[in-house]
């Protein structure tokens, strides 16, 4: 398929995706939304996740000194 068919096609699907609005159950959403209990039930899985890494700090002073963020590489010139 050429490049103009390929885009005239997404082009199309884009369109349908856009325009199209499939029949939605105003009822059923009406109804969980007005739900009193409707986030109590919610669980945070990654709730128990430390933010911060602190595992490497103890590595950051012992090889402090062999790493300085502007040292360029020396090259020996033959």
């Amino acid at each position: 398929m050429g490049r103009g068919r390929q885009k005239a096609k997404h082009t199309k699907v884009a369109r349908e995706l856009k325009y199209f609005s499939p029949d939605t159950n105003y009822g059923a959403l009406e109804k969980e939304l007005s739900s009193p209990h409707g986030d109590d039930n919610y669980v945070d899985k990654w709730a128990d996740e430390v933010e911060e890494d602190d595992t490497d700090d103890q590595y950051v002073d012992k090889y402090a000194d062999d790493f300085v963020e502007h040292d360029e590489p020396q090259h020996k010139s033959a």
